[in-house]
């Protein structure tokens, strides 16, 4: 039986996602990949889940790629194979259609910070550190960070931090805009936990079409992505969230999407 190092638990609607193979710095081993899979599948078809918050234990939230594995499989096909993989854990981690916050406990080492960067907030603990490690190994930036990080800081700056191999400080990143803010280490799990508890409470089935929109933008021109919008629109406006939040605003009382979305679950509960 595999050992489980990535451990689920509920908090109400939201999933709590830990790395938990301190010993082995968080690595990305293939288990720990198959088991974020897991994790993510079940956010994904569990419409009672309504945010993520995904973190690590131990003085490490991930150290990146696993050395030991790499040593045995940097041939061209099995480097093939596992990026075939990413479809299977990272890809829908990233294009989840809920809001998922990631809590940086410690360091976030190469293909780590690329994990870190999936969240649709990052909220870090002050002896959090983001490093680079990749040229270090003489590899490329992988796990999605060629793709975030210029989003995220912009082009240039994230040249330099990956060519320098550049680490950053929780509070650089913060003055960066890569992480939303930060907070005392052992503050940290009730941070993240507040915020995904907030964003849960808030219309998440709609946020969550809201950023399939938004991974659009940087490749759409203005007319598509005003027909985007318009057709993103309809949807959202046909949503019970959106018919609770329009009722609370002329009533001028609080909004209760998650009610308003737990009427909506089909007999049975939140499986489709």
């Amino acid at each position: 039986m595999t050992e489980k190092i990535v451990i689920t638990e509920r908090d109400g609607p939201v999933l709590i996602v830990r790395l938990s193979n301190p010993e082995n710095r968080n690595s990305l081993t293939s288990a720990l990949r198959e088991q974020i899979g897991d994790a993510v599948a079940l956010a994904e078809r569990d419409r009672t889940v309504r945010s993520v918050f995904l973190t690590g234990d131990g003085p490490t939230f991930c150290s990146g790629g696993d050395l030991n594995m790499l040593k045995t499989a940097c041939d061209p096909w099995p480097v093939h194979r596992r990026f075939r993989g990413l479809g299977r854990w990272l890809t829908p981690l990233i294009t989840l259609d809920k809001p998922v916050v990631v809590g940086v406990n410690g360091h976030a080492v190469g293909g780590g910070m690329g994990l870190a960067l999936t969240g649709d907030v990052l909220i870090a603990g002050e002896s959090a550190k983001f490093m680079s490690g990749f040229f270090r190994l003489g590899a490329i930036p992988d796990i999605g960070m060629m793709y975030h990080l210029p989003r995220l800081i912009g082009m240039a700056r994230a040249k330099d931090f990956l060519f320098s191999g550049a680490s950053m400080t929780a509070q650089q990143a913060a003055e960066l805009g890569l992480v939303s803010r930060v907070v005392p280490d052992a503050e940290l799990r009730e941070a993240g936990l507040r915020e995904a508890q907030r964003l849960a409470d808030g219309p998440a089935e709609v946020m969550g079409l809201a950023k399939i929109l938004m991974a659009r933008s940087f490749e759409t021109t203005l007319n598509d992505m005003f027909a985007f919008e318009g057709f993103g629109q309809a949807m959202a406006m046909s949503n019970p969230e959106f018919r609770e939040g329009l009722a609370a605003a002329l009533e001028r009382r609080s909004a209760d999407f998650a009610g308003a979305a737990d009427r909506d679950l089909p007999l049975g509960g939140g499986q489709p």
